[in-house]
């Protein structure tokens, strides 16, 4: 009996915590933040609340439950360093018409890249700096290293990065709850002009002299400051993510103009709201209430492609926005926005004849990275045939392998810039 009247009391005490902010003389977004957290510990207490009552009702040890259905998970859901490997849900594959609004294309010059491929699971990635936690793991749904984001506080580059007038952005997530006390799988991500790059704890909760706080998980949030406070904040509910889903976040930043897009939607094009004047040289994860998110493939590229000087002046396009899943020839729908660029220049331009032309890095076998190149080549021909309704017979098709790299294989970031497309005029 003292078990469910301490139960009650909890949920009233939990109930009356609702007026609170209502009390204090604070700005809107801090409040509705506060909310926010206020909430998910309400819901929290509520729950504990709720499963006391149904313990001494049923008799159950939902405790002993748990502890046994964990250990279970734990030991057939494992990767080969022995760290639990997260559980994922299959989604439906996405198409290239559900992409037909799609109209992202990344940046031309890579500044950074990071799939993780190179770290031991288990490990803390050494491109990364935190003040929480972290670990690089497998899953047994998505292919590749993730880079599984832990506990409560920040985890940024670590060096940061000067970053040009126009740049993308761009990584796969999968937003996960963070533990069995938890409910929430809401992250952040923060870019921002930094003071001191590697101290994650300047400024607080408004890091850095200028820049932008963005939150993704229950809902897609938004506030911008400078140095004068907060300058533009919004929302949008609908554009929530679902927890152990992949997505893919993509960031699209032209001076002070900035795009944000959500798998094929764009959620947010903000024409003002890069404060001028900054130099921006931080991006950072924000993480709350146990949330874990895990992320990999995350690219940072300067200067969008004029794809019709490349292509139609200078006979040669070069292009990094074109996507395969490691070791396939599938063309990913994420391709969508540059595809439909390159096809409209030669609409506008009917009588140019083009040749496709993959490349690989130079991991693997040789006759293989040809072969894929080959076939990649050949995938991106068909897409255009199909989907954009170019004559097959204006387009050649050929893969080089890694036979004609651009750069050393000997990091992310470079063996990026060596998986690419050519497009040249015949």
């Amino acid at each position: 009996m003292k078990t469910l009247q301490g139960s009650i009391t909890a949920i009233l005490f939990f109930g009356l915590l609702i007026n609170v902010p209502a009390q204090f003389n604070i700005p809107a977004k801090i409040k509705n933040k506060a909310i926010n957290r206020i909430d998910n510990k309400i819901d929290q207490g509520i729950d504990k609340g709720l499963n006391a009552v149904e313990d001494e009702a049923s008799g159950k040890n939902q405790k002993a439950d748990k502890a046994e259905k964990k250990n279970s998970d734990k030991a057939e859901n494992t990767d080969d360093a022995g760290s639990a490997v997260p559980a994922v849900t299959p989604q439906e594959k996405p198409t290239m018409l559900t992409y037909s609004k799609y109209d992202f294309v990344p940046g031309e010059k890579v500044l950074f890249y990071d799939d993780f491929a190179e770290v031991a699971a288990g490990d803390f990635p050494a491109n990364w700096n935190t003040n929480a936690s972290g670990e690089v793991v497998t899953n047994s749904l998505f292919p590749g290293k993730w880079f599984k984001l832990n506990g409560e506080g920040s985890i940024a580059l670590d060096e940061g990065l000067n970053l040009p007038d126009n740049y993308t952005i761009e990584f796969d997530v999968i937003p996960q709850v963070g533990g069995q006390e938890s409910s929430s799988f809401n992250f952040g991500f923060y870019l921002y002009s930094a003071e001191k790059p590697k101290d994650l704890n300047e400024g607080g909760a408004v890091p850095g002299k200028a820049g932008i706080k963005m939150e993704f998980g229950y809902r897609s949030a938004y506030s911008a400051y400078d140095e004068s406070g907060y300058t533009l904040s919004g929302e949008k509910d609908e554009a929530e993510m679902k927890a152990d889903n992949k997505y893919r976040l993509s960031f699209w930043i032209q001076k002070t103009r900035l795009r944000v897009y959500l798998g094929q939607t764009k959620i947010f094009d903000l024409p003002k709201v890069m404060a001028p004047g900054f130099q921006y040289n931080m991006m950072r994860f924000e993480l709350w209430d146990g949330g874990s998110p895990m992320i990999t493939n995350f690219r940072v590229a300067a200067g969008l492609p004029d794809m019709r000087n490349k292509l139609i002046t200078e006979g040669k396009l070069v292009s990094y926005g074109i996507y395969f899943d490691v070791n396939k020839d599938e063309v990913k729908p994420e391709s969508y926005g540059t595809l439909k660029g390159i096809a409209d220049v030669l609409k506008e331009n009917p009588a140019v004849r083009v040749k496709i032309v993959g490349h690989t890095d130079s991991d693997g076998a040789d006759a293989a990275n040809l072969d894929l190149s080959k076939r990649r080549g050949a995938s991106i021909k068909a897409e255009l045939t199909k989907s954009f309704g170019i004559d097959a017979t204006r387009l050649e098709s050929d893969g080089m392998g890694e036979s004609k790299p651009v750069a050393p294989n000997d990091t992310p970031s470079n063996k990026a810039m060596d998986r690419r497309v050519e497009f040249i005029k015949l």
